[in-house]
């Protein structure tokens, strides 16, 4: 019987070409989002066809109500997703869906916070504890340590200060701290990533599981003059958690560089895969940037 029902699915593919009869069930992702002070809407629909376009996903996305307006109808069940894309700065969620997102959490959920995300609920210690690190929205040293690379390991640095900085956009070097990770097995030691915002001077609980990319943030360019964790998971419950701070959305889907590069979508990529499933089985794409130069996908697409 079993011989006659994979001859059958054989003859299907011969018969219909179109058909892929060894594809997998495609991972449930959710990109969480309505109000950020970046252009969330333009990141959004960015994260939707890239992840789309690697046939390893499907992709909805949650958009919650206008600043200032009730967010008590707003909730998201998490439960039904593999992989949860925090692409939100700005009102505070329901009791009741910072509940399911803490549960959804500690059950093992796969969760991946992008860019100014960390920015979000300095006020709600679970969420702090999530993401590990971050910046504006009055943080201080009372929200924790700065931490930062150097000497071969991560410090954690009291001295009292603002919590979150960047000076102006620009392309920078990000050099790999853990080659064995799943999501960066494979990947070049350094690599250029597109024109972007930098984040320094990150303060938070800061239990950061497996460190994966910093970079230096020079003080020509405004920053700290130290070596910062920029990629990282967090160790929270039985989560998979990615902590990205790379990919400053622009004004247009064309004019997008931070999220157009091919580094960044080869991580989220990645890190989607790992958040949901615990492994990686993504080749490392052939436009993968390097030491020395950037590469672009201006219609985000991966190029196969």
């Amino acid at each position: 019987m079993r011989f006659r029902l994979l001859s059958i699915i054989l003859c299907l593919g011969l018969l219909f070409p179109g058909i892929d009869v060894s594809a997998k069930k495609q991972i449930k992702a959710v990109v969480v989002t309505g109000q950020n002070n970046h252009f969330w809407k333009i990141s959004s629909q960015a994260f939707k066809i890239m992840l789309e376009d690697s046939g390893l996903f499907t992709v909805d996305i949650a958009v919650s109500p206008e600043a200032g307006k009730d967010m008590s109808g707003f909730n998201v069940d998490f439960s039904q997703y593999g992989v949860v894309i925090v692409d939100y700065n700005g009102d505070m969620w329901s009791d009741q869906m910072k509940k399911d997102f803490e549960a959804y959490a500690q059950n093992g959920g796969g969760i991946i916070f992008y860019h100014a995300a960390d920015n979000s609920f300095r006020e709600w210690a679970e969420y702090s504890k999530m993401n590990a690190l971050g910046g504006w929205g009055g943080r201080n040293e009372k929200d924790g340590p700065y931490i930062y690379w150097q000497d071969g390991g991560l410090v954690k640095d009291m001295t009292p200060g603002i919590g979150g900085s960047h000076g102006p956009r620009h392309e920078y070097l990000l050099t790999n701290r853990d080659s064995k990770h799943p999501i960066t097995k494979g990947l070049p030691a350094q690599w250029m990533h597109g024109t972007d915002e930098l984040y320094d001077r990150m303060r938070g609980p800061g239990e950061i599981d497996d460190l994966l990319y910093t970079s230096f943030s020079y003080k020509e360019k405004r920053g700290s003059g130290r070596e910062e964790p920029l990629v990282f998971s967090v160790d929270y419950g039985k989560a998979r958690i990615f902590h990205c701070m790379l990919g400053h959305a622009g004004e247009t889907l064309e004019n997008n560089p931070a999220m157009q590069c091919a580094g960044f979508q080869t991580l989220i990529l990645r890190a989607a895969e790992w958040c949901a499933t615990g492994k990686v089985k993504q080749k490392v794409p052939a436009d993968f940037p390097t030491a020395e130069k950037t590469s672009f996908r201006m219609d985000y697409r991966q190029k196969r």
